[in-house]
């Protein structure tokens, strides 16, 4: 570049991608090489050098966000705004592009964008229209069956000839009115604002012509998450001049599972023969330990172009590899770790916790409030406000209180049972007038002395009452875990939430957590059971949802799924929850390519740490308020122990063994030709780990605590807390299994205990 360009610091790579002259160009950009300074030095150079006009260039991203600061940057490098450069996402170019071309598919310009309210309020109306039943069939997963073939280009009479699942078949129907529907309303949804320009382009050659003649350059970011339409929006528009610069990185390419199709760039030269490949390898980022374990890693994948990331700064710890005895040894270790980065110097803001899942940040949202650790989640909800657990915490609050009519009115919707506003109206006016809670009103309802009720709606609110009543019988002899479990499976809420497709299935695993949380609850009340642990339970759950949210510029911890921490950067940086069946996921194992999508997550996540990386994994972890045996992540089996500095936590050191597996778990080894280390479905799949063709329980299975010790009337027995005692009683079997203990000191006295929590141990005396 010549000597007035503002940007005389390029490396070799990133110069020979900015002075690329004409036709087509990938930029294959390693995490933390610099990719959005090519693209802005490149935009720059084409206006100021060789007089390309702003207006002929269309520059494409993936967020508002990233797009308002190449257009101030390029702005800065320019010395003056753009103007005349389009520059936006895919879906706002996208929007621009209809608007002019409206009527070319049944719209004006003054269409209506739907968002996802509005376009779910459209496909309930065409479900009702074709019988198809909203309970079976969740309207969000009729959308997303919808809205992920439009997004693959996939058409009406396509995709009714694919549909083979009765969840497809039910979107078929529904798909294929919907096109008319919108039209009619001269409305778009959000995935139109891709997929109609790309029919505009290919329909209409004068309309084709006329974009690739005025954008005679083409820039994409991110095109690694490129799905099918909007890699053929690109295609199109810059078929003719074939001026396109792309810049991705295979080795980021983590959103298969939304339609991104990482063919795109893995096959840039198919489309774009002539193409020149730059590849950024520099890293302005990571410490050369962080790095050479990042390369390490993502070598094992098949499906990738190739790169090798190189350092550019020096000095750096070692990457730790922790290893802890369950999942709150774990969440507890890695606050201390923030804790000792904060004590040399560091703010909190420049740490964070990347996890597989949303559901695992409840064990370290309660690690950090016990060291007063400042925390934000990003890209989601925390925990205690998530809809599914204030729903189940209202049914505890019920059984629990049956006067509290809050927790009545939320929990008789949760799940939907034809009790709906205007019915719980009516009972609260009868309530008043007899001075009763709701819950009593209801009771009357169901005997049918309340007038208004059609017999259906009495019929559920028996249903209803007659659960809530037993559940309250049994907590002063039941677990908290034991309780939601119940009201998970009798009240039909597991049934709701599988009904709502993907977002169900991650909800489930939320409430799943609950009932860790639950279990948890017990372990530190000693094991006692009654209803003062249920109490206790409502009031912690109730302080947790009271705090204060933090503000946007607090020096606070960041905790995220790694999928959110894309394009992100910290100095200290802990990957969580290590283990096969979870990072890489169990569904994983029996796909390739879902294999090498959770191979390249794990890249992603660990290319966002700058000094100081931690990757922990856990013997054990609860599920569904049970300890199941873990084994470490396969992506770091094989790798050379010796660029670990391998960490115990202070607990696992002093844990003479772990509980034994009460059965055989894992994931077995598969004989190759090569016996190379491949490993194949988990032999005994756990009850969090869908399967295909298969519903699993949400109660784990009972044989897990079979090994639980057994005691017998009159044994002497010692209790970390209440110290020793004499059983008086033994009731229940497996995980339930309870004893009445009378204890030597009068002042705790008579204790009934959940062995599997109560941590007894025979006295010798």
């Amino acid at each position: 570049m010549s000597g007035g360009t503002p940007f005389p610091t390029l490396n070799p790579a990133q110069r020979a991608a900015v002075e690329h002259g004409d036709g087509p160009l990938l930029v294959v950009a390693g995490a933390g090489s610099g990719k959005t300074r090519v693209l802005t030095a490149r935009i720059a150079r084409l206006i100021a050098e060789r007089g390309v006009l702003p207006q002929e260039i269309l520059a494409v991203t993936f967020t508002n966000k990233a797009a308002g600061e190449m257009r101030e940057r390029v702005g800065r490098a320019l010395g003056e705004d753009p103007k005349g450069m389009w520059i936006g996402t895919f879906h706002g170019i996208g929007a621009r592009l209809l608007r002019a071309n409206a009527e070319r598919v049944g719209r004006t310009a003054e269409y209506t964008i739907y968002d996802e309210d509005d376009t779910l309020g459209v496909i309930k109306r065409l479900m009702e229209k074709h019988r198809v039943s909203t309970k079976e069939f969740a309207p969000k997963a009729i959308n997303g069956e919808i809205s992920s073939a439009k997004n693959a280009l996939v058409d009406v009479a396509e995709y009714e000839e694919l549909a083979r699942t009765p969840l497809a078949k039910a979107a078929a129907k529904v798909y294929c009115d919907l096109e008319p529907t919108m039209r009619a309303a001269n409305a778009v949804s959000f995935d139109d604002l891709l997929v109609l320009p790309v029919r505009i382009l290919r329909e209409h050659e004068d309309v084709r012509t006329r974009l690739a003649r005025r954008f005679r350059h083409v820039l994409v970011d991110e095109y690694q998450d490129t799905n099918r339409a909007q890699y053929e929006f690109v295609r199109l528009v810059a078929g003719e001049h074939r001026n396109v610069a792309v810049v991705g990185d295979d080795d980021q390419a983590i959103y298969g599972w939304r339609g991104a199709d990482i063919r795109n760039i893995l096959d840039f030269e198919r489309d774009f023969p002539s193409a020149t490949v730059v590849r950024l390898e520099e890293n302005y980022r990571s410490t050369a330990a962080i790095l050479e374990l990042a390369n390490n890693v993502i070598a094992e994948n098949v499906g990738r172009r190739g790169k090798t990331l190189r350092p550019t700064r020096s000095g750096g710890d070692k990457v730790a590899l922790l290893e802890a005895a369950d999942d709150r040894d774990e969440a507890e270790a890695i606050a201390d770790a923030i804790q000792d980065w904060r004590r040399r110097g560091h703010r909190y803001s420049d740490a964070a916790v990347l996890y597989r899942t949303n559901a695992q940040s409840r064990g370290f949202e309660e690690a950090m409030r016990k060291q007063a650790i400042p925390y934000r989640l990003v890209g989601a909800t925390r925990f205690y406000d998530r809809r599914e657990v204030r729903d189940l915490l209202a049914w505890l609050r019920l059984v629990a209180n049956p006067q509290d009519d809050e927790a009545f009115r939320r929990a008789i919707q949760a799940p939907k049972r034809g009790i709906g506003d205007t019915s719980v109206e009516l009972l609260a006016v009868e309530a008043a007038q007899a001075g009763v809670p709701l819950l009593e009103i209801a009771r009357r309802a169901a005997r049918g002395q309340v007038a208004g009720l059609p017999p259906a709606k009495r019929e559920s609110l028996d249903i209803f009452t007659t659960l809530v009543d037993r559940l309250r019988e049994a907590a002063s002899d039941t677990s908290v875990d034991r309780l939601l479990v119940e009201i998970v499976e009798k009240s039909g809420y597991e049934v709701a939430l599988r009904a709502e497709g993907p977002e169900g299935l991650e909800r489930l695993e939320n409430v799943r957590e609950l009932v860790t949380s639950a279990a948890e609850t017990i372990i530190d009340d000693g094991g006692e059971v009654g209803l003062r642990p249920l109490d206790h339970f409502l009031q912690r759950a109730t302080l947790v949802t009271a705090l204060d949210q933090l503000g946007p510029d607090a020096d606070a911890v960041t905790m995220m799924t790694v999928h959110t921490a894309k394009g992100l950067e910290y100095g200290f940086v802990a990957v969580t929850g290590l283990e096969d069946g979870l990072f890489p996921l169990a569904r994983a194992f029996d796909d390739p390519d879902t294999l090498e999508e959770e191979r390249r997550l794990l890249y992603v996540a660990i290319t966002r740490a700058g000094e100081r990386l931690i990757l922990s994994w856990a013997h054990q972890r609860r599920r569904n308020g049970e300890l199941l045996p873990s084994i470490r992540t396969s992506f770091l089996r094989g790798l050379d122990d010796r660029q670990f500095d391998a960490q115990r936590t202070v607990r696992l050191r002093s844990t003479t063994r772990l509980a034994a597996p009460p059965r055989e778990y894992g994931y077995r080894r598969r004989p190759t030709a090569d016996d190379s280390a491949d490993f194949a479905r988990p032999r005994s799949a756990p009850a969090w780990s869908p399967r295909e063709g298969r519903v699993p329980s949400f109660v784990a299975d009972e044989e897990a605590s079979q090994d639980l010790p057994s005691f017998t009337k009159g044994e002497r027995v010692s209790h970390v807390k209440f110290g020793s005692g004499t059983i008086a009683e033994v009731s229940g079997g497996g995980k339930d299994a309870k004893v009445t203990v009378d204890f030597d000191d009068e002042a705790i006295g008579r204790k009934r205990l959940v062995i599997a929590f109560a941590g007894l141990t025979r006295a010798f005396e």
